[in-house]
């Protein structure tokens, strides 16, 4: 049986419902002709907190009410720190977010604005994990993992329910993959819903973890990368997901630094959407491999749009 259940994504849907946007799913005619598929963008840039990580946060933060006195705490290279600070004000519940020490100036700010405490610790996202653990033990604070989290993915889950609904007709969805909690919740929505739907996912040559996962047949690390995507900088997917991904993924795409480059401007210029570069990598998989989804309707998420504005400018 799975870790994680179509009824699970459903409750979570429930749960969640009116306290996050449901957000548009674009139809791409700008750049179809151009990639030579029928695309449509599921724009969660426009989310809360401008990432799909608060609907994991807001599903986790109903569940966890009354279970924690001492307040919350997470790791984060940024969104679902975002995600978690805002769910938490919302339920009056104090929150503490640890940033590694590369987080981009723009995560930070916000964490602060939603209210929660900020800590930046560690080289990257591992090692402000273990910062984070650490002090959840000595502060008596219940730890919020980003991804490896059955509520947190049945939350994310919900982004594939929006897509089913509004674009019944798709033929193949393709989702950035980091730890693997956004990928392992639209897997369960969408193969135990429609499972002739192709679903792939997009990681960065830089931090390729989950595809290591999929390759070795088990949870694998792999070494500290350098890439501007670090939203899906993960040096080792959660349990959770690898299992879903290894179950029902029908492939995983790695990119470059320069696809995502050349996927950003596309998305700034000719769509006029602004994606931070997790949000970009599942366009610079299609504009790599268009002839695997040629004549297709596709549905790609445009995960966030927390960009550095410095970075955005180097791009441009």
């Amino acid at each position: 049986m799975s870790v994680l259940t179509l009824k699970d994504i459903q409750k979570a849907a429930d749960t969640i419902r009116g306290k996050v946007i449901r957000t548009p799913l674009l139809d791409a005619r700008d750049i179809s002709q151009t990639l030579g598929c029928g695309l449509w963008l599921k724009l969660e840039n426009f989310q809360l907190t401008h990432a799909f990580k608060v609907r994991g946060n807001m599903n986790k933060i109903g569940y966890l009410h009354g279970r924690c006195r001492n307040g919350v705490i997470t790791a984060s290279s940024g969104n679902h720190g975002q995600g978690l600070a805002y769910a938490a004000a919302t339920a009056n519940i104090p929150a503490k977010i640890v940033l590694p020490e590369a987080s981009p100036q723009t995560k930070r700010e916000a964490i602060i604005n939603y209210g929660a405490e900020l800590v930046v610790a560690g080289s990257d996202y591992h090692a402000a994990c273990e910062h984070a653990h650490a002090l959840a033990e000595v502060e008596g604070r219940m730890y919020v993992h980003s991804f490896d989290d059955p509520e947190i993915m049945a939350g994310q889950g919900t982004v594939a329910l929006e897509i089913l609904e509004d674009l019944p007709e798709v033929e193949t969805v393709i989702a950035p993959i980091g730890g693997g909690g956004l990928i392992g919740g639209l897997l369960v929505a969408i193969k135990e819903t429609r499972p002739s739907i192709k679903v792939i996912g997009v990681q960065t040559t830089a931090f390729p973890s989950m595809a290591e996962s999929v390759r070795q047949g088990k949870c694998a690390s792999v070494p500290e990368g350098k890439t501007i995507a670090d939203g899906v900088a993960v040096r080792r997917p959660g349990q959770l997901g690898v299992e879903i991904v290894r179950q029902y993924i029908d492939d995983v795409w790695l990119v470059d630094e320069s696809d995502i480059r050349e996927a950003i401007k596309m998305l700034v210029k000719q769509v006029k959407i602004v994606p931070e570069p997790a949000g970009a990598v599942t366009l610079a998989g299609i504009l790599t491999r268009r002839d695997q989804v040629a004549g297709q309707k596709v549905a790609a998420v445009v995960s966030g749009g927390n960009i550095d504005t410095d970075l955005l400018k180097e791009v441009l």
